[in-house]
């Protein structure tokens, strides 16, 4: 007769799910044998890491669009998937995470791995419960699913190891077989004329709008770009949207915030009115002063408006239809200057980068290796990046346009995640190239996941900036508090021979000079490499554009801090110097 792993995953199969992350283990048994038997209609794929899986999970939503699901055994299994989960809550993606459990009738008897995971997991989901037999699985499992999707966030199922061996028996009278559809219903949620009317006239009536973009405005692109162009207003992108508009598009300023550009703060500090897309960037010391601007919000979810700036007008629905009623009650701006000053601006600051990647000078300089890399990658390539100065790196320093994919871990800013989600988007994308941008520090910490993308055969290609530092951190450490730099500094490792005895390949670059015969041989292979790029640790971390207080928290610890000497002279150089600013600005 079947049993509840079997209907378990019978369930998944009837909603299309078609890959499970995860890894074996005794809380989950009967689970794994269901997937053994029905291998041929869905996938697992084993991951080194029960985080990583989880991480692999909340990835392959991100690429597809689809519900990711993972799974983990009982116990520490459980609590390793939960900084993947909460990558998946605060970006807003759909996971299922299910988890192994001990014997139902030893549940808090101290006995072994005897952690009840509905509790532990009641932050991360919106959907959480314990499936209490087989007559229950099916119910629970598709409302589950039904719930992640519906809520773009997390649901978990906890289910006991004898659980899952169990057969239907008796149901209750209520619950009668196959009361449950297992699929989806969904609308388009659109908002009332009025509302678009009043938003139209804020719009129409300000004289330089700016338009601040997200992930959630990726499937508006066209609508974007023509409310630009009707608005003359210059779009600022949040890293996770990086591609809604192609990094080189003439209406972009490119990136916002810590690590964006210039040009994006100054059309933030000078609009009189603002259209935020699909965004709820956190970092509100970027946005316009409320005294001084108006703004036009549009988001598909309610909650999110008016959560980082004091919007006028507040319109809820699905964004490239929302916009496309928008844009039709917009009328277009004859006076361009605004725009045009943001381009004349946005061709400088593209030089100053230009500066730095081509300092030719030792140690290696990371922008120069990072920018070199990024111009082979592929028109149609997924990038990701983790979390730290190589995030910064590659937002500013890797072009990317409509075509390609890229992912970072957004809200959490976990780091350790590019690579599970570089391997889950080899595994949703099998004809697509791969390419990741990670520091050591990320990078060491889920290195054993290298592996996998070996295993089965991901396209990767994965830059590592080695400066044997925490360097974002490191800086921060200056910038935020006037701190010196302390228990940054990183042991060695050599990520091209652990790429090798992995069964793949690893490169090294320490030198300018050897960027691109290094950046050839690696790209000639076909299946997975880590190139390493040995870079100077005494390259600052700069903002756009310095605040007053973070320059002198910066000089104060500098004082105190190794290195000074080659920090100071690194900071020196343009365009570095002149982001740094002056004493007096602010």
């Amino acid at each position: 007769m079947t049993n509840a792993a079997d209907i378990l995953i019978e369930t998944l199969i009837a909603w299309d799910v078609k890959v499970v992350f995860g890894l074996p283990g005794d809380g989950i048994n009967g689970i794994i044998e269901a997937l053994r038997v029905h291998q041929e209609e869905i996938r697992f794929i084993q991951a080194r890491h029960e985080q990583s899986a989880a991480f692999m999970a909340c990835a392959y939503a991100k690429f597809t669009g689809k519900l990711g699901v993972c799974l983990a055994t009982s116990g520490p299994g459980g609590t390793n998937l939960l900084t993947g989960l909460y990558d998946a809550k605060l970006d807003q993606v759909p996971v299922l995470a299910i988890t192994g459990m001990q014997f139902h009738d030893l549940i808090e008897t101290f006995t072994q791995q005897d952690v009840d995971l509905t509790r532990v997991f009641d932050n991360v989901a919106i959907y959480n419960t314990q499936v209490n037999d087989a007559v229950h699985v099916e119910n629970v499992t598709s409302l589950a699913c039904r719930s992640a999707i519906a809520k773009r966030g997390v649901a978990h199922l906890s289910i006991s190891n004898d659980v899952q061996e169990k057969v239907e028996e008796e149901r209750s009278k209520r619950n009668r077989p196959n009361h449950v559809p297992n699929n989806f219903f969904g609308g388009q949620e659109l908002p009332d004329e009025d509302a678009l009317d009043h938003a139209a006239a804020i719009l129409n009536s300000a004289s330089k709008v700016a338009i601040l973009a997200g992930r959630g405005a990726i499937l508006a692109r066209q609508e974007l770009r023509q409310a630009a162009d009707l608005l003359g207003a210059p779009v600022a992108k949040a890293l996770l949207g990086k591609t809604v508009l192609a990094d080189d598009d003439p209406f972009t300023t490119g990136g916002i915030g810590i690590l964006g550009t210039d040009v994006s703060q100054k059309i933030m500090q000078d609009c009189d009115a603002v259209l935020i897309v699909g965004s709820t960037f956190p970092y509100i010391e970027y946005y316009p002063k409320p005294s001084a601007a108006k703004g036009v919000q549009i988001d598909r979810n309610a909650q999110r408006i008016g959560l980082r700036f004091p919007v006028q007008s507040g319109l809820v629905g699905d964004t490239k239809a929302t916009l496309g009623l928008l844009n039709a009650k917009l009328d277009r701006k004859s006076d361009r200057s605004f725009l045009e000053d943001a381009q004349a601006r946005m061709r400088a600051w593209r030089d100053k980068m230009v500066l730095l990647e081509s300092d030719e000078s030792s140690p290696l300089k990371p922008a120069a290796v990072v920018a070199a890399f990024g111009r082979r990658i592929e028109t149609n390539a997924i990038v990701v990046a983790d979390s730290g100065q190589n995030t910064e790196l590659a937002a500013r320093h890797i072009n990317l346009g409509e075509q390609n994919d890229f992912a970072v871990s957004g809200s959490l800013a976990s780091m350790a995640s590019a690579l599970p989600y570089a391997i889950a988007a080899g595994i949703a994308n099998p004809t697509r190239p791969i390419y990741a941008v990670v520091g050591d520090g990320g990078l060491a910490m889920q290195l054993g996941e290298f592996s996998t993308a070996v295993r089965y055969g991901i396209p990767l290609k994965m830059l590592v900036v080695r400066n044997d530092m925490l360097n974002q951190i490191a800086w921060e450490q200056m910038m935020f508090l006037g701190n010196p730099q302390f228990a940054c500094e990183l042991a060695p490792i050599d990520f091209a021979k652990a790429a090798d005895a992995m069964g793949g390949r690893g490169f090294t670059i320490e030198s300018f000079d050897r960027i691109e015969r290094v950046l050839g041989d690696a790209f000639a292979v076909k299946g997975p490499v880590i190139i390493q790029a040995v870079v100077d640790r005494y390259e600052p971390m700069m903002p756009p554009k310095m605040p007053a207080d973070y320059r002198k928290n910066f000089e104060n610890a500098l004082a105190k801090t190794t290195g000074r000497e080659k920090i100071k002279s690194n900071a020196a150089k343009e365009p570095l110097k002149s982001m740094m600013g002056s004493r007096t600005e602010r």
